[in-house]
């Protein structure tokens, strides 16, 4: 069954993002918000992302318009779902909302209408099993902003039918994007899985080592190909999301994060990075602001600890069957932008010293820290 009609649930930042960039693929979409004012707000910033599009001698301003009018602002969730074969659920992440979007979702689109969640974090089986079609439910996890980044994880759940993932992929590759499977439905998917621990290990080498901030940031930068800092990262991303991605995989899978009080404290403290003008960094306007980090303070800071925990959980995902190394190193370019493959940073610091810092870490500190079958075996 071709897709060809799309609804959108919810038009923030990543709703309406996704709207644009499946108009621009050429689907009919429908972009659905509780009320009018956020669907106009919406609507304003598809205009002005393809107005700059136009600007840069992108697409002309009658592709522009072309686009802009595939995508239909409605408020009435009948009414939005009526001729769609795929719903793209983009709703804030706590899972009570989900439910109950689902639960009206469910009684109002007709029965072979795909249901697909853009969650990072929250459990795809349980959501699924909340409705009556967990066969035709999967995981969309687009990146912010939709328009720009490249990757999208695909999370089947349990019951997901094949031809249903098939169709997934079609779609994420028709709009330009490359898309990772994630085979099981894991604590954090695969990219979370990595990223979010990192940011709690990097609070724990800066307690174990006495490194400053910007010595961590240089070495993961310099040493480890990160286009920048894990605290930096950090405090792109918001303390908000990275507290809210914490809880929900602590709470699912307690060997997922060994949490540092740091991040609970900058959350509770509104400290939120970017956004907030204070995270791990202090921050003086809108504009981004890179820190100053360099190959001299790299030297400072001997980054083995974050290289183990990465590859730790890395190893983890494909011991338990959701990823491979390929998929691994696909997702960790694209997702993170790593600017060379993990599991090569890993042989250059050796998969033995790797494994024998696990195992002193987990001596010292709890068996959170006992190294992976996986990189036992490849040592």
């Amino acid at each position: 069954m071709p897709v060809k009609n799309i609804t959108v649930l919810g038009s923030g930042i990543m709703g309406h993002g996704i709207a644009q960039v499946s108009a621009m693929a050429g689907y009919n979409v429908v972009l659905r918000d509780i009320e009018q004012k956020f669907l106009d707000k919406a609507m304003e910033k598809v205009k002005w992302s393809l107005d700059k599009l136009v600007s840069k001698e992108k697409i002309s301003q009658d592709q522009a318009n072309d686009i802009y009018s595939r995508i239909k602002p409605v408020v009435d969730l009948k009414d939005a779902v009526k001729d769609c074969e795929l719903v793209i659920e983009v709703v804030p992440e706590i899972m009570d909302l989900k439910k109950k979007v689902y639960a009206e979702l469910d009684q109002v689109a007709n029965k072979d209408v795909i249901f697909a969640s853009n969650t990072s974090t929250l459990p795809i089986t349980e959501i699924a099993n909340t409705t009556s079609r967990p066969e035709r439910f999967i995981g969309i996890h687009f990146f912010n902003p939709p328009q720009l980044m490249k990757l999208v994880e695909i999370i089947p759940g349990q019951k997901t039918a094949q031809e249903i993932i098939d169709i997934t992929q079609d779609y994420v590759k028709s709009v330009k994007k490359e898309a990772v499977l994630c085979r099981k439905d894991v604590p954090g998917f695969i990219i979370n899985r990595l990223f979010i621990p990192l940011v709690h290990e990097a609070c724990y080498v800066m307690d174990r080592q006495g490194s400053q901030l910007t010595e961590i940031d240089s070495a993961v930068k310099f040493k480890l190909g990160f286009p920048m800092g894990i605290f930096e990262l950090a405090d792109f991303t918001g303390m908000d999301v990275i507290h809210k991605a914490t809880t929900e995989m602590h709470l699912r899978d307690k060997k997922v994060i060994n949490p540092h009080p740091k991040i609970e404290q900058l959350f509770n403290e509104k400290k939120l990075g970017q956004k907030s003008g204070e995270g791990f960094y202090k921050y003086s306007g809108d504009k981004y602001e890179r820190i100053p980090l360099s190959e001299e303070l790299a030297e400072k800071c001997n980054p083995i600890q974050i290289i183990a925990n990465i590859l730790n959980n890395a190893a983890w995902l494909v011991t338990n069957g959701a990823s491979d190394i390929p998929e691994i190193e696909k997702a960790a370019r694209l997702g993170l932008g790593l600017k060379k493959p993990l599991f090569e940073t890993a042989k250059e610091y050796g998969i033995s010293k790797i494994v024998i810092e696990l195992k002193q870490l987990a001596e010292k500190h709890g068996q959170f820290y006992e190294p992976d079958p996986l990189l036992v075996s490849m040592q």
